[in-house]
């Protein structure tokens, strides 16, 4: 197959699960001997408009502006507008521009679309506002996909009551379990003795890291060897050094910024819980990934979380950090000893290759059932 694929963020330009599984996906079909092209956003002036890396091409068009974090790129839309060649687009999150773009895209041409859920809500767009969206070009994106992949049935289901009437596929956010195992070595990153809580992601407000530093100030009054990892970075971190300060525990938590995917097997290693108190996200690869190396976690109360986490960890309803206070301290001192994290994964279908294998899959299908028009200009003479 020739597949377009259609990403705002595209790692390693930018960290984070989201980019990752871009990456990853491309890589992968690729090395099946699919065609594949990943249409994304520049990030830096010093990166090629053109790459060929990991068996697949990159094409960055330019930003224009930035709107709750979000790039419009006029570049990006002109693109789209000639490219005919390809037999699948597959775009990513409906969170973004480029995504509505490619919905159009699909309204105008014969090109089939695969759209995938990767959350419902943005972590940057206040809550009401975004409901609006959803409710409304949300909702039209969704629509003009011949699939759209979510990553389990409650998201289907949230889809549904959202009005979107499009075909979905359930696909787990699998992640590489021969990378993320319980034995191996331990980061050097982290170099504390006693109990070890890291964070990983983003240090924006739809995270709420605040809340994690909150908890760990409850924690400390009884457990003082009680120490704090933030693996990520974001317009947060000054502000949350602050409030570090603020309360009194500066001395016990730690800022590694961006962290290289390819270390995090050994954080989660030297780690002995994962908190992460976020107020939406789809199924984080962050706590797949946790519980791989047999790490609890601890998250909000998300209802497509909640059924994967409460088998190996704790949640909490959101914006309540005294509660994710008494959840970590109750993993930290073993009082919910006896589950394993690792068969959570194992059990469930987590697995990386499972997840390529059926997209794939899901895109071949859509790509049989319409027939693409004739190209007329080559998407590679433009670049």
């Amino acid at each position: 197959m020739r597949i377009l694929r259609i990403a705002q963020k595209l790692y390693p330009d930018v960290k984070g699960g989201g980019a990752y599984h871009v990456h990853a996906m491309s890589r992968d079909q690729a090395a099946m001997g699919h065609d594949v092209t990943v249409l994304t956003v520049r990030q830096a002036p010093t990166l090629p408009r053109v790459e060929e890396r990991n068996g697949y091409t990159v094409i960055r068009c330019g930003s224009a502006t930035k709107v709750f974090g979000n790039d419009i790129s006029p570049e990006l839309a002109r693109y789209l507008v000639d490219v005919d060649e390809f037999d699948v687009l597959h775009a990513h999150s409906h969170l973004y521009f480029a995504t509505n773009l490619t919905a159009v895209k699909r309204f105008f041409s014969d090109i089939p679309l695969a759209v995938t859920n990767h959350g419902l809500y943005s972590q940057n767009a206040p809550e009401r506002l975004f409901d609006l969206y959803l409710r409304s070009v949300g909702r039209w994106t969704f629509n003009q996909a011949d699939v759209v992949f979510c990553y389990t049935p409650t998201e289907k289901e949230r889809l549904r009551r959202l009005g979107v009437s499009s075909r979905v596929a359930v696909v787990s956010n699998g992640i590489d379990t021969e990378r993320f195992t319980p034995s191996g070595p331990e980061s050097d990153l982290i170099d504390h003795d006693g109990s070890v809580v890291v964070f990983v992601g983003r240090l924006v407000g739809g995270k709420r890291p605040q809340d994690v530093l909150r908890a760990l100030s409850h924690v400390r009054r009884t457990n003082s060897d009680v120490e704090l990892y933030f693996c990520g970075d974001g317009p947060l971190r000054s502000e949350l050094e602050s409030i570090s300060a603020r309360l009194g525990i500066a001395d016990g938590v730690t800022f590694l910024g961006h962290v290289p995917y390819e270390e995090m097997p050994r954080i989660y290693r030297a780690s002995d819980v994962l908190v992460l108190p976020s107020r939406s996200e789809g199924v984080p690869r962050t706590v797949l990934e946790a519980m791989a190396t047999d790490i609890p976690a601890v998250t909000s109360d998300l209802e497509q979380v909640v059924p994967i986490v409460t088998k190996g960890g704790q949640t909490v309803a959101t914006g309540n950090p005294d509660q994710f206070a008494i959840a970590l301290s109750n993993e930290l001192e073993g009082t919910t000893a006896g589950r394993s994290p690792r068969s959570v994964i194992e059990t469930g279908k987590y697995d990386w290759d499972s997840t390529v294998d059926e997209t794939t899959k899901q895109l071949r299908v859509i790509a049989r059932s319409t027939k693409p028009k004739p190209p007329t200009r080559s998407a590679k003479t433009k670049r």
